[in-house]
């Protein structure tokens, strides 16, 4: 069951590009979760999206449970034999008490009710059960193409970020977290792409579908021949920080 009330929907629009442009998580991350859960029978991944960290968690949990409030989202989620894709919101979990060892939100949190999200959180996980929050900001590759994006995303979109964006801005650092919390190692996504590849990541910012709603052109055909200038030829190596909150239930 979805809340309408609470489901802010920012990517529906937008789905199809984010399935294929939305970088994926390193295994090492999941791997370093299931190591610190409890037990590893069942995990639960919050506004799952298309099911990238979903996913990585199949690979180290016999149940994994996917929720998602957005329908065009689930309808491009990636199918494997141990993760069940469901709809719904991040502050009414349809499962029992004590049922879940872990749970997730990836690049997700920013956008909940958190109190009513913990509350939940704490009822579903089982004792001394794991959440983890995680978010990414800008790649960083080198640094004439850096300054380009710098300027796409503070001066050109930057006024069409949704006030949530700021949390990701902090690192989460400035989102509440009443969890017993557990400091955790460095991990950094990295990717190898072509700068069609970074174009359609641009195309699911939410911040570029606001601009292009309100202004009536898409922002990204400003940035694309500043970027092609910096970018040269081929694919460049990218890197993505990830932060991480992470605490026993």
């Amino acid at each position: 069951m979805t809340d309408g009330a609470l489901f802010k929907d920012h990517f529906s629009a937008q789905a199809g590009e984010y399935e294929r442009h939305r970088p994926g998580y390193p295994p090492e991350l999941f791997g370093w979760l299931a190591s610190i859960a409890p037990a590893n029978e069942r995990a639960l991944d919050l506004a799952t999206g298309n099911g990238q960290a979903a996913t990585g968690l199949a690979a180290h949990f016999a149940e994994v449970q996917a929720t998602e409030p957005s329908e065009a989202q689930l309808s491009r989620a990636s199918p494997h034999p141990r993760i069940s894709y469901l709809r719904g919101t991040a502050e009414r979990i349809g499962f029992p008490d004590g049922y879940f060892d872990l749970l997730t939100a990836a690049q997700a949190a920013h956008w909940f009710d958190w109190p009513r999200c913990y509350a939940e959180a704490r009822r579903v996980l089982r004792p001394g059960g794991i959440i983890a929050l995680w978010t990414y900001e800008m790649f960083t590759t080198d640094p004439e193409v850096d300054a380009v994006m710098d300027d796409f995303y503070r001066n050109v979109v930057g006024p069409y970020w949704p006030r949530e964006r700021r949390h990701v801005e902090e690192r989460y650092t400035s989102l509440p977290f009443p969890f017993e919390e557990i400091a955790s190692p460095p991990f950094i996504l990295r990717t190898q792409w072509s700068l069609s590849d970074v174009l359609g990541y641009l195309e699911t910012w939410s911040a570029v579908q606001r601009y292009l709603r309100l202004r009536g052109r898409n922002p990204v055909e400003l940035v694309a021949d500043p970027l092609a200038g910096a970018w040269g030829p081929g694919e460049r190596r990218l890197s993505w920080p990830i932060h991480l909150r992470v605490g026993r239930g």
